[in-house]
């Protein structure tokens, strides 16, 4: 009796939709949030991907571009100053995520955040990751994104607010920075939540 081995089946494209997702800028005084989420293409992989933190300025930027062309698709989501003042940073930060992976096309199938804390609404199964950024690709290309993508907003805002060093620190509390607060007070871009920013306003401005 002749035989025949069953044929392998072709490998499902759903299996690989894995986002990644990361954010920029939750501990500055100024400016916005950032979250990106990436789904990565095993067939296009990209070298030197790692936690943005790890990275200097010249390869995070020589980076974003490759992931931008190379992933499955990526998405990136600006959450300002006036929602953070809404939500808090931490909703604001898990809002953003929800934003960000529903803006991916095609739709991921399972999405892994750097953290450990998980939006309540996702469009997609989940799992926080403390220290994902180094451990996962796909979470490093989300902070890759999210890090140049806000580092060039904060550049653009230090022209709209001079005197205060944006363009250096990106709004981190530095010794400039705090220096610049005390000095000029706050701008329209401070998060008024936050304390060192909070003790200078008057107290109608809360």
């Amino acid at each position: 009796m002749k035989t025949t081995e069953p044929r392998p089946r072709a490998p499902d494209p759903a299996a690989a939709r894995v986002a990644g997702v990361d954010e920029a800028g939750r501990g500055p005084l100024a400016g916005p949030v950032v979250v990106a989420a990436v789904i990565l293409d095993p067939a296009r992989p990209i070298a030197g991907v790692a936690d943005s933190k790890a990275l200097d300025a010249t390869t995070r930027a020589a980076l974003a571009p490759l992931i931008r062309s190379r992933a499955l698709a990526w998405s990136v989501v600006v959450v300002d100053t006036g929602e953070i003042e809404q939500l808090n940073i931490l909703g604001a930060t898990l809002a953003g995520m929800t934003r960000a992976l529903a803006a991916l096309a095609p739709a991921p199938t399972l999405a892994l955040i750097d953290g450990n804390r998980l939006p309540r609404a996702l469009p997609c199964a989940a799992r926080a990751l403390v220290g994902g950024d180094a451990s996962e690709p796909a979470i490093g290309a989300a902070s890759i994104l999210a890090k140049t993508t806000r580092d060039a907003l904060m550049e653009q805002l230090d022209a709209l607010h001079p005197g205060y060093g944006f363009a250096r620190h990106k709004g981190y509390p530095t010794p400039e920075h705090l220096a610049a607060l005390e000095r000029l007070g706050p701008c329209p871009i401070h998060r008024r939540g936050f304390a060192p920013v909070r003790r200078l306003l008057a107290p109608g401005l809360l």
